[in-house]
């Protein structure tokens, strides 16, 4: 009788060893599956807020040069400079005319994974009226200040 105890106790260590196991088995693909997401989540997002910070400086970029000699001087498609050379900028540019303000739509593209990906944006800027150089930013003289 002592012999089958044992047994029947071993058998149930046993069983009591494989579901705990699976269940730990379990624990982990899902904490691993979390993980992965969470890394997608947290790349997808850079790559995001690199492509608004991209569109941000080419929108200013045309706001402080002028729309209007902007399309004439400087180029409207193209990479964008480095180490942002995964993505490439388009401006377009509609209206203008007559004083009207000018609608520029900016537009920055990537690959992500072998899937293309965009942001765009798009604003009215004022044309510059008359032909007014810029300021000199230089103060008219030194200052003597006491140290």
């Amino acid at each position: 009788m002592v012999s089958t105890k044992r047994t029947c106790n071993r058998g149930v260590v046993l069983v009591d060893v494989i579901v705990g196991t699976v269940i730990l088995g379990i624990a982990l693909a899902v904490i691993l599956s979390l993980a992965s997401g969470a890394l997608t989540s947290q790349r997808n997002g850079r790559r995001l807020t690199v492509a608004s910070m991209l569109l941000d400086e080419q929108l200013s970029l045309v706001l402080a040069r002028g729309a209007d000699d902007y399309k004439k001087q400087y180029e409207t498609k193209g990479l964008c400079d480095a180490p942002f050379q995964e993505y490439n900028f388009e401006l377009e540019f509609d209206g203008g005319s007559s004083g009207d303000p000018y609608l520029v739509t900016a537009r920055i593209n990537w690959l992500e994974g072998s899937r293309p990906r965009s942001l765009s944006c798009e604003t009215m800027i004022a044309p510059r009226l008359g032909d007014d150089p810029d300021p000199d930013r230089q103060p008219p003289e030194n200052e003597n200040r006491p140290s």
